[in-house]
């Protein structure tokens, strides 16, 4: 198969390479082929930022950056994209962009090695803040979120956040945005020209790297390439070709689809797009349920939030991917499409699951939408990770707890989910558990016996995370940790704990 032409915008012009094969990492093609050597290869699975780089894209007819791990990232995945590195944040005269020139005053380089990762995903942070925020401070919150996919092994974070504090204050640095925009669209022209030729079968569309950009080409595509690897933020797929070194014939990317790219909110449902990014999907999802933004941060770090997609996550099926616990538990649906087929099939996320990373997919289907139920009043939601690491990490446990209680027959629960992850080869609900609680008071000798249950229900292993006996244990304490959430009890979590910060204490020595 052919492999087609990657072109994206770097450092004022277009850049156009042919020849690049389809499982080539973008770190790859930046240090090898490119020789661009300042983005830094750690980890090879996106967990240590010191490959960061920032991508933009148009969103609503402005620039959206996003800084995006490169060592799990397919070089074909940013055609039409704009591309920054730390190559490209001095200007051509060698004056230091307003990021660099704060890490340089604040001390923050230590060994090096990871300090061109941090300046770009504070770069990121930068532009962001340019578009809404610019007259704000950057907050330590802000900071941290920012670079929470970003590992420091010197320990030098806080003259790091003190960096992050400090850029806003120093002259600003503007990028043309237009001739950008224009670049963009002409990038996406020239990509929607080919997508046509194709469809007429004018051009031969036997490519190693199909992305189409329509959810008709889509389901065109899946119909006529049922063996392509679907892809998307390539979150697992580059752990599949970095680790184990997986080689497939052909990529079919979900990312272009503008429909799959949505969020939309209706009267009793939001639907999620399957390519709808993790960052995006879960800014919706907490600004209709604010108590999920503690999860949401801990999900992954900021990179991997703004690469991976819902769909990604729901379609992989991991039986620790944080977000099917608490979309089960909020009673979530998958919409499941085909080429020539007038009608889609519409699955509770639960029934999606066949087995450890299998599901219900038919071989020329996708997973399209995913429909989330608006919040009712009365919900008491919960969604609770348990990891080695508190940041960035995968988890050992994961429990989402919804609950309706009516508060007029003597507390009685009237409506219970929970969804659970880590226990089982799929995500799983706890029926059994729900029968427990469902028609009883909601007080403490119910909880506990439900706890117990909870424990019994599932048959954990042990693994590097944790012990089954440890799973078990710590699933019924994240119970009566909801329990004591909804009964008002104060520091149930470390997170609810207020630290007094160590400056203002005497320390005896």
């Amino acid at each position: 198969m052919s492999q087609p032409a990657l072109r994206f915008y770097r450092h004022g012009r277009i850049v156009t390479l042919t020849g690049v094969d389809h499982h080539r990492t973008l770190l790859d093609l930046l240090r090898e082929d490119l020789h661009c050597s300042g983005t830094k290869e750690g980890c090879g699975e996106g967990d240590c930022g010191a490959c960061t780089v920032v991508l933009a894209e148009e969103q609503n007819g402005v620039l959206k950056f996003s800084a995006v791990n490169s060592c799990i990232r397919l070089a074909h995945s940013i055609n039409a994209m704009a591309l920054w590195t730390v190559e490209d944040l001095a200007q051509s005269d060698g004056t230091l962009h307003p990021v660099q020139q704060a890490l340089v005053q604040c001390h923050a380089s230590q060994c090096g090695f990871c300090t061109p990762g941090f300046a770009m995903s504070l770069f990121g942070l930068y532009q962001t803040l340019g578009k809404s925020d610019k007259d704000q401070p950057v907050t330590r919150e802000q900071a941290q979120i920012a670079l929470s996919g970003n590992l420091c092994r010197c320990t030098g974070y806080r003259p790091l956040l003190d960096a992050a504090q400090t850029m806003q204050k120093l002259p600003a640095q503007r990028i043309n945005e237009a001739e950008i925009l224009a670049a963009l669209r002409s990038m996406a022209e020239t990509l929607e020209a080919t997508e046509t030729a194709e469809t007429a079968g004018s051009v031969n569309a036997a490519s190693a790297y199909l992305a189409p950009t329509t959810l008709q080409k889509l389901l065109q595509d899946r119909k006529e390439h049922p063996k392509a690897q679907l892809v998307a933020g390539t979150t697992d797929v580059g752990l599949w070709i970095n680790k184990l070194h997986m080689q497939f014939t052909q990529f079919l990317d979900v990312t272009r689809v503008r429909e799959l790219r949505q969020i939309e909110r209706y009267e009793n449902h939001i639907a999620i797009g399957a390519a709808a990014t993790l960052t995006n999907a879960f800014e919706v999802l907490c600004d209709e349920r604010p108590q999920l933004a503690e999860f949401a941060q801990r999900f992954a770090g900021l990179p991997v939030r703004n690469a991976g997609t819902l769909g990604g996550n729901v379609a992989n099926g991991s039986p620790i991917g944080d977000s099917m616990p608490l979309l089960i538990a909020l009673g979530a649906h998958v919409i499941l499409m085909r080429a020539d087929q007038p009608s889609h099939r519409t699955l509770a996320l639960e029934d999606f699951y066949t087995g450890y990373r299998k599901n219900r997919l038919l071989a020329d289907e996708v997973v399209a939408w995913i429909l989330v139920p608006r919040p009712r009043a009365g919900e008491v939601l919960r969604a609770y990770k348990v990891s080695k690491r508190r940041e960035d990490d995968i988890s050992a446990v994961c429990l989402s707890v919804q609950l309706h209680v009516e508060p007029a027959d003597n507390g009685v629960v009237t409506h219970v989910s929970i969804g659970v992850g880590g226990v089982a080869a799929t995500p799983v609900r706890a029926r059994a558990t729900e029968a427990a609680l469902r028609g009883q008071v909601w007080n403490e000798a119910n909880v506990r016996r439900a706890m117990e249950i909870l424990r019994a229900e599932f048959a954990p292993i042990s693994d590097m995370r944790a012990s089954a006996e440890y799973r078990r244990l710590v699933l019924g304490n994240l119970l009566q940790r909801f329990w004591l959430e909804s009964q008002g009890h104060a520091c149930a979590s470390l997170e609810q704990l207020d630290l007094q910060p160590i400056a203002a204490r005497e320390i005896a020595l």
